[in-house]
């Protein structure tokens, strides 16, 4: 008979973040795309994370952030007629990990002389945990093609205060450290990084 420990998400979350330096960032762009063509940007309309039909305080605070970051790279906000449209999506998705059991004796060194107590380490250990993930895309308003792509995935060890202010802020800029162009210039300004 298998032992099964079912740790709490929090508490194995906790665990998993510890050990993790933050959330995995990752980044790619459309290399033929003339980003010297590229001074404004508006929203999709409607945004991915729009899609119970209103218009969330995620989805707001996502704005916000956004705007911020793209100004802040010389982009104007511009509703109307904008060069590049900006669409989220975020996912929150429970997972579950495994961790088998060793095959055989696993501490071979006892050698049959002792075993551990009853119970002590015999069966898989189930963890689960909340993993999130957000996707920012640019795309070409003329062309409706997406020209950059920034992710961020990682446990969420708070789903409560996953989607605060701060750490919606927090997120984004992560993001953003990966976008490597100015407006109106074509120009690398940070190495591009794809992961």
């Amino acid at each position: 008979m298998k032992r099964i420990a079912l740790l709490p998400a929090l508490a194995v979350a906790s665990l998993l973040s510890a050990c993790a330096s933050g959330p995995t960032i990752r980044s790619d762009y459309d290399h033929g795309a003339d980003f010297a063509n590229y001074r404004s940007f508006g929203f999709m309309s409607p945004l991915g994370t729009d899609k119970a039909g209103y218009s969330s305080l995620l989805t707001e605070r996502l704005k916000t952030a956004t705007r911020s970051q793209m100004e802040m790279r010389g982009y104007t906000y511009d509703a109307q007629s904008p060069d590049l449209l900006i669409n989220f999506n975020a996912k929150l998705q429970q997972k579950t990990e495994v961790t088998p059991a060793p095959p055989g004796p696993y501490y071979g060194y006892r050698a049959g002389f002792y075993g551990g107590w009853p119970g002590y380490g015999w069966g898989s250990d189930v963890y689960q945990y909340n993993e999130g993930t957000l996707n920012i895309d640019l795309i070409d308003a003329k062309r409706k093609q997406l020209v950059w792509e920034g992710v961020s995935a990682g446990i969420i060890d708070n789903v409560g205060a996953a989607a605060s202010s701060p750490n919606v802020d927090n997120s984004v800029a992560q993001i953003f450290s990966r976008y490597p162009f100015r407006a109106g210039n074509a120009a690398l300004q940070l190495p591009a990084r794809t992961k």
